[in-house]
């Protein structure tokens, strides 16, 4: 069931969220967590609840993108997307209920200082 367009929550540092529809191949989704860099970043993919994710990019602190929102005890740096995902670890739309609690939750934009992201900058090593 890979869906090639999904629905999908945006949100960008210092602007509220909004419903956008995102393309689902490796260079569409690459491109999008790569607004405001100088390159094509990699993905990142962070679960933040059954069934939900978010993708954003994994070198966002790295390059010095933006601070976004806080995320549990992390700060995401640059754009992401709130995204659904099923059983096999694909990429769906959000259900409209998911779209509402994840618009709301993160409705209002958060600020954040270059020094504050870089002491959220960390590597876990399994």
């Amino acid at each position: 069931m890979n869906q090639t367009e999904i629905k999908v929550l945006k949100v960008e540092p210092m602007n509220e969220p909004k419903v956008v529809t995102l393309k689902t191949d490796l260079d569409s989704l690459q491109k999008a967590v790569s607004i405001g860099a100088d390159y094509q970043g990699l993905i990142e993919i962070i679960t933040i609840d059954d069934g939900v994710c978010i993708l954003c990019n994994e070198e966002g602190k790295l390059i010095g993108l933006d601070g976004n929102r806080r995320i549990g005890n992390d700060i995401i740096a640059g754009v992401f997307y709130v995204v659904g995902e099923n059983d096999e670890g694909e990429l769906i739309s959000l259900t409209d209920q998911q779209l509402e609690f994840y618009e709301k939750r993160f409705f209002f934009p958060e600020y954040y200082t270059k020094e504050d992201i870089a002491n959220h900058v960390f590597i876990t090593f399994c």
